[in-house]
């Protein structure tokens, strides 16, 4: 049986990882990103407010996926997490707008 390589992605425009793992592996033409958290990678803060949040982990997604050569048009699925469910509507509004760009 013939193993895929994998290669390991590290974005420089995106937060360090904070444990033992790449911010993305890529197997053949998949790629597989770990999950992000809005830390700003500038200033390691996380930026109050749900809006400003969504929209910090998006970019430093949207960062991990170009250091990988992918854009966020090749994205097939994608898991949310949120706190508080009232907060869906605000973060949907944006995450939508991401996936129109």
């Amino acid at each position: 049986m013939n193993q895929l390589e994998k290669e390991y992605i590290s974005a420089p425009n995106a937060p360090k990882a904070v444990g033992p793992y790449s911010h993305a592996v890529k197997v053949g033409q998949s790629l597989y990103l770990s999950g992000q958290i809005p830390i700003n990678p500038q200033t390691s803060e996380i930026p109050e407010g749900i809006v400003a949040q969504t929209q910090q982990v998006l970019a430093n997604i949207k960062s991990v996926l170009e250091a990988a050569g992918y854009t966020p048009a090749d994205i097939v699925l994608c898991d949310v997490f949120l706190k508080d469910m009232k907060d869906f509507a605000k973060m949907n509004e944006i995450y939508a707008a991401f996936f129109d760009s």
